[in-house]
């Protein structure tokens, strides 16, 4: 087990994978590092890849930081230096591109190249009962019984017709016991509040945003208090947008080949930059 600690005393665990140039992947809510888990392997295959638990997620201690979002950007931003990383190639999926959003948009010299799947930038009154459905869970039943939620909103229909579609609900569950209940409450609840509008008009990172077409967790096209990829894609400039075929939420678990392959085409397509700037 490898793992730092950060100026704030959390201590976080993490993973590397493969060689070449460096890939951040940043978790979504409750999974820990786990929610790469199908994605890594075929990443690694050209690519340095680093996977984390975020603080109160799987073996990392700590709490995420005041100031919600931002808070845990930060957190992600000191990582990123202690490991020397910067600029770095990062792909965030649900909550962890919420992350993602802010830190390339508040420390743009640490983020290369950005991918961002499967979230929305401010949610819909839909998106929020589903939430607090979840957090009701989390209370009373314990996080395994989250894992089953999330899956039904998270996985396209074709997903549980697959033979190896309960060994995965199974390592999910596994995966969000290893979750602190108070950090899982109070991630949704801070989520919840959010709108990323004004974060991403400042990203000035080559962007892909790769969605679920059967995503009913975050919508592409979520109601109207919501805002999803069909609008995030016009408040990126110059971002690229995949929708992903017969894929629910949750497509680095569903589909890690074919997300694989579009993440990179994507990180390849150009030359990196230095950190005294792009070429």
């Amino acid at each position: 087990m490898t793992t730092l600690s950060l100026p704030g005393g959390e201590t976080i665990w993490y993973r590397r994978s493969g060689s070449g140039v460096p890939v951040l992947h940043i978790h979504g809510s409750a999974f820990g590092h786990r929610n790469f888990e199908r994605l890594t392997p075929f990443v690694a295959d050209d690519f340095e890849v680093i996977d984390f638990d975020l603080p109160g997620y799987g073996q990392s201690s700590g709490a995420p930081r005041e100031g919600g979002l931002e808070g845990v950007a930060d957190q992600v931003h000191e990582f990123i230096g202690a490991l020397e990383l910067a600029p770095v190639h990062v792909h965030g999926t649900s909550f962890g591109a919420m992350v993602a959003l802010i830190l390339a948009a508040k420390y743009p010299k640490s983020v290369d190249r950005l991918v961002l799947s499967c979230f929305l930038a401010r949610y819909d009154g839909a998106a929020r009962m589903m939430r607090a459905t979840w957090r009701r869970a989390a209370r009373d039943s314990g996080m395994a019984a989250v894992a089953d939620l999330t899956a039904v909103a998270g996985f396209g229909r074709a997903f549980y017709e697959r033979e190896e579609a309960e060994a995965q609900l199974a390592s999910m569950r596994e995966a969000f016991s290893r979750t602190d209940v108070d950090a899982f409450v109070r991630g949704t609840k801070t989520l919840e509040q959010v709108d990323l509008s004004p974060w991403a008009r400042r990203i000035k990172a080559p962007s892909l945003l790769i969605a679920g077409e059967e995503d009913n967790m975050t919508p592409f096209s979520p109601a109207g208090s919501g805002i999803g990829f069909s609008s995030i894609r016009q408040m990126i400039p110059g971002c690229e947008l995949v929708v992903l075929p017969d894929c629910g939420h949750y497509l680095v678990i569903e589909q890690p080949e074919a997300t694989a392959a579009l993440v990179g085409k994507f990180l390849r397509a150009a030359p990196t930059f230095t950190s005294a700037g792009r070429p």
